[in-house]
């Protein structure tokens, strides 16, 4: 504990003889650091979650998900699938803003919400990381409406058979009911029975399909919420850059401060030395 504080008494005493050298030192690494800041771009980041779309009408056993959520999240990786989106909105996939677009592009499951994809961004601007971020699932969502639309078809022309059915079956139930009043056959009423029985199964069926057809169940890949983008830029960060610059700015102020020391102490030595050999 002794030897501690001789050591951190000794190395104040350095400090206070080689002051300027410190304090030009710390000088130096702040105004860097200052510069630095300066010719960074600040970066924004916008934030998205996507609700991957489905058709509810789908086969029984098949995923009514326009895409499972492990395709979909290879697919947004895809640098093809990038620069499409790029090219979309009019950006060189090759420029800069492309660059950091990719870079930043990051993409986070959340497989027990919906499921659902967090999407993250990053551009020069607020309004370019949102449009980026919009522009993305847009891409996604073009894709995904190419894949439904089969389903889409193949429900709605189920519909449309169910409904026809359930008015030819109409149709002839009320030509038994009108037989079976005039004429009170008993064989038309039996018949009429089961084509009460026959339309009620048509319509419970027809019921079940619009509903799951409805925007309850069948919906687009879509924004689950709008994007969000904060107000102050992410990159980059005045308090940790400028905290970094004055810690590194001290420990380069205390080098140079013991370095020169040390240069001093070796010139005097250097010095002793010369004048006891001229003295001998």
């Amino acid at each position: 504990m002794q030897r501690d504080e001789i050591y951190l008494i000794d190395m104040w005493r350095l400090l206070c003889r080689e002051w300027l050298w410190f304090l030009a030192t710390f000088a130096v690494v702040l105004l860097a650091t200052i510069a630095f800041m300066f010719t960074l771009k600040p970066q924004w980041q916008a934030s998205a979650w996507i609700q991957i779309g489905q058709v509810g009408a789908a086969p029984s056993g098949q995923d009514p998900k326009a895409e499972p959520l492990q395709r979909v999240l290879e697919r947004l990786q895809l640098i093809p699938f990038q620069n499409q989106t790029l090219q979309s909105m009019g950006i060189d996939p090759k420029s800069p803003e492309a660059g950091l677009y990719r870079k930043s592009f990051k993409l986070e499951p959340l497989a027990y919400a919906g499921p659902l994809i967090k999407l993250s961004v990053r551009a020069h601007s607020p309004q370019r990381a949102r449009e980026l971020a919009e522009g993305t699932v847009a891409q996604l969502q073009g894709i995904h409406r190419g894949l439904e639309a089969t389903q889409l078809k193949l429900a709605h022309q189920r519909l449309d058979e169910i409904q026809s059915n359930l008015e030819s079956v109409k149709a002839e139930r009320d030509r038994l009911q009108q037989v079976a009043t005039q004429g009170k056959d008993n064989l038309a009423f039996v018949l009429m029975t089961g084509k009460n029985d026959e339309i009620r199964a048509l319509e419970q069926t027809r019921n079940e399909l619009l509903t799951r057809l409805s925007a309850t169940y069948t919906y687009d890949t879509s924004l689950m919420w709008p994007v969000y983008v904060p107000e102050h830029p992410v990159f980059p960060n005045p308090v940790l850059m400028y905290g970094m610059g004055v810690v590194l700015g001290l420990f380069a102020g205390v080098v140079a401060a013991v370095a020169r020391n040390a240069a001093r102490r070796r010139v005097a030595v250097s010095t002793k030395v010369q004048h006891i050999a001229a003295g001998v």
